[in-house]
């Protein structure tokens, strides 16, 4: 009985892993919708990906790495620096790389597969929802491959890709956190409505005030951690702008005519944006390579002077974590999984993020001849979100995380170290003001365009 039972459960896992239709989480989730599933999976194999990253740069990781043939020594291509780097500062920053870019490609090429689907008929729409084992393998095949590249000017180059696809990925990590203080909102409003206002109420304005305060304090410390009295003019001018610009959307967020048209919109949404502009503005900061304007926070915790060295500047080591790495990559998780589950009525959100409103319902799960639980196929009519989109904010997600683990460092001219960079600095705050904007035309729009729907 007990071997009847094994076989069957390998048949439903083989037909799970090998068939046109996602049924993994079915058992735990029997009403799920094809969209939704598919795109859990898929994040979980970016998850994936980045656990192996982060495994990659723990220390003690180094020796294992260099058992890698021609991983290390002997592995540069580049022209008068054969064999002049140092190993254990560089391996950690060539395995994230590899790995990463091993991922880049992996979405990238979904995201050309899928161009135009329209809906769940499409055959490509089967390649999308089902054949996980399959493409497990082209992962660790391209995975494989990458670390066999040579070094020549792979990492000069990718740096910049890296750069230019993290600038995306982080003003699409505002969208959804635009997307999601919006539902927030209106969910908590709804309830309050329908009774019991005065908790729902108090909640809303506990969390608004609560993210107000702690922009107000960052930029504060920023003031006071970040700048010199006669040095780091633009750390000076990076929390000023944009402490302004904080007040400029929490303004425009609750004019009468804005209200009028929006009534959804509120301070709640604009101080989640100015928290995150905040961090940002931090992240910013803490690569540049001026120690004076950027100490450790090692210093700033134990009150050491940033003109001091501290362990974590000395010769051949590498601090590829920090705070800001760390809430970083805490944002990043929860967004891509936001991203995954999201069913957003916010129009205008929708068409940034090439999704459509609500996402559609299709009761329970079906169970097949086979005898395996399905996940509804919600998108026979039309599909609920872009393949194509979906996967390319997965390409970008990877870039991002390549940038944020290696914390943005680059191989200064010998190898002999990892050192910031200002075009990290400029990315991230251009970024913000990009994010910024963004949200001031969320606002506006209704009022500059009022024969257009933006509800």
């Amino acid at each position: 009985m007990g071997g009847v039972r094994a076989e069957g459960y390998c048949s439903m896992c083989a037909s799970c892993l090998c068939g046109s239709a996602p049924c993994l989480l079915c058992g735990c989730c029997p009403s799920s919708r094809n969209s939704t599933v598919t795109r859990l999976v898929f994040s979980f194999f970016l998850l994936l990906g980045t656990l192996v990253s982060v495994i990659m740069i723990l220390p003690g990781m180094e020796a294992q790495l260099q058992k890698i043939p021609g991983f290390c020594q002997g592995a540069s291509t580049i022209p008068g620096m054969e064999n002049q780097f140092n190993c254990d500062v560089i391996v950690g920053y060539k395995s994230v790389y590899r790995m990463c870019f091993a991922m880049t490609c992996f979405f990238f090429l979904f995201s050309a597969i899928m161009v135009r689907v329209q809906s769940s008929k499409d055959p490509r729409a089967a390649i999308q929802n089902g054949f996980w084992f399959f493409k497990f393998l082209i992962l660790v095949g391209i995975t494989v491959g990458a670390f066999f590249i040579p070094d020549g000017t792979f990492h000069t180059v990718w740096f910049y890709f890296g750069v230019v696809g993290s600038f995306i990925f982080i003003v699409i990590q505002l969208i959804l956190l635009i997307d999601f203080a919006h539902s927030w909102n209106k969910i908590w409003v709804g309830n309050a409505e329908e009774g019991n206002s005065k908790c729902w109420f108090a909640g809303l304005l506990s969390f608004t005030f609560l993210h107000y305060a702690l922009a107000f304090t960052s930029g504060v410390l920023f003031y006071i951690y970040y700048t010199q009295p006669n040095d780091c003019t633009e750390h000076k001018v990076f929390i000023s702008l944009n402490l302004i610009f904080s007040v400029i959307i929490s303004i425009v967020s609750i004019l009468p005519k804005v209200q009028e048209a929006q009534p959804q919109s509120g301070l709640l949404q604009a101080s989640l944006i100015s928290l995150y502009t905040m961090y940002v503005t931090w992240s910013a900061m803490t690569n540049n390579p001026n120690r004076k304007c950027n100490p450790s926070l090692l210093s700033l915790v134990s009150n050491v002077s940033s003109s001091e060295p501290t362990p974590t500047s000395a010769p051949g080591q590498v601090q590829w974590w920090d705070a800001q790495s760390i809430v970083g990559l805490v944002i990043f998780l929860f967004c891509t999984l936001y991203a995954s589950i999201r069913s957003s009525s916010n129009t205008q959100v929708n068409k940034l993020m090439q999704t459509e409103e609500g996402g559609g319902y299709g009761g329970e799960g079906k169970v097949g001849e086979d005898g395996v639980r399905r996940a509804v196929d919600n998108e026979e009519e039309g599909v609920t979100y872009s393949y194509s989109f979906f996967h390319f904010h997965l390409c970008l997600a990877s870039l991002y995380i390549m940038m944020t683990l290696t914390n943005w460092y680059q191989p200064d001219t010998t190898t002999q170290a990892m050192q910031s960079s200002m075009p990290a600095v400029w990315v991230k705050i251009s970024s913000s003001w990009l994010g910024l904007g963004l949200y001031l035309w969320t606002l506006l729009a209704p009022l500059m365009f009022p024969d257009r729907d933006f509800s």
